[in-house]
């Protein structure tokens, strides 16, 4: 994150035309898979991304089964086309890191116990990129897997905050992630008040990390009003 031009104007207008505390517009369609036990595709900005949820099923192989609860596994994938530079169809590094953030974003939030020895398979697919697409991805994951008739104790929205010329910024696009100061992913379960999810690529101050912290919070509480 090397900021080397100026990514808010002189009028408070980010490099999309947003003020400092506006969200991207958010579009979420539920049910749009029918042979999965639950789905939603979520337009967060330009990222476009869809979730699928099979399960509560049989574990294969069985040995990995638990007797005291459900197994989550989740598969987050970009699309070769999602980005502007093609990518390898195979996984990434960084896109089984993501995998790993996403189920533990999520796990907290599911009565695994209520499924012992069974296995739940979130799969999720990036079709379109601009930044904050693990953000999208577990608001989509959440959606599907409530589509899915998963017991949950809460939902769970995602949204990042960051540093942008010296301003905290909610809601960080692909530029202002790759040329800004810090960004800070939060997932949230709004109405157990608690955070799944926080971590942070950048520098802030403590009082600057109060203030993103804040700010990503309530960007997960708009995101889940929609």
């Amino acid at each position: 994150m090397v900021q080397n031009r100026s990514l808010i104007d002189e009028s408070g207008k980010r490099s999309d035309g947003r003020i400092i505390d506006e969200l991207r517009e958010v579009k979420i369609n539920v049910g749009i898979i029918k042979n999965a036990d639950g789905s939603a595709l979520i337009e967060f900005g330009k990222n476009k991304i869809i979730a699928a949820v099979y399960g509560p099923r049989e574990v294969h192989p069985k040995h990995m089964a638990l007797s005291d609860r459900c197994v989550v596994r989740c598969r987050y994938h970009m699309s070769p086309f999602s980005t502007d530079t093609r990518k390898s169809p195979a996984p990434s590094r960084r896109e089984t890191e993501i995998s790993k953030v996403i189920r533990e974003a999520l796990e907290p939030a599911l009565m695994l116990e209520d499924y012992p020895r069974a296995a739940i398979d979130i799969f999720i697919e990036v079709l379109q990129a601009d930044g904050g697409s693990r953000c999208a991805g577990i608001t989509a994951a959440s959606v599907a897997l409530a589509d899915a008739g998963i017991n949950m104790r809460d939902m769970v929205s995602a949204c990042a905050a960051g540093k942008v010329d010296d301003k905290i910024v909610i809601d960080i696009n692909d530029t202002e992630d790759k040329e800004g100061g810090a960004d800070m992913p939060v997932a949230y379960m709004p109405n157990l008040k608690k955070i799944t999810l926080l971590q942070l690529d950048g520098e802030l101050n403590s009082n600057e990390f109060n203030i993103c912290l804040e700010e990503a919070i309530r960007g997960c509480l708009k995101v889940f009003e929609i």
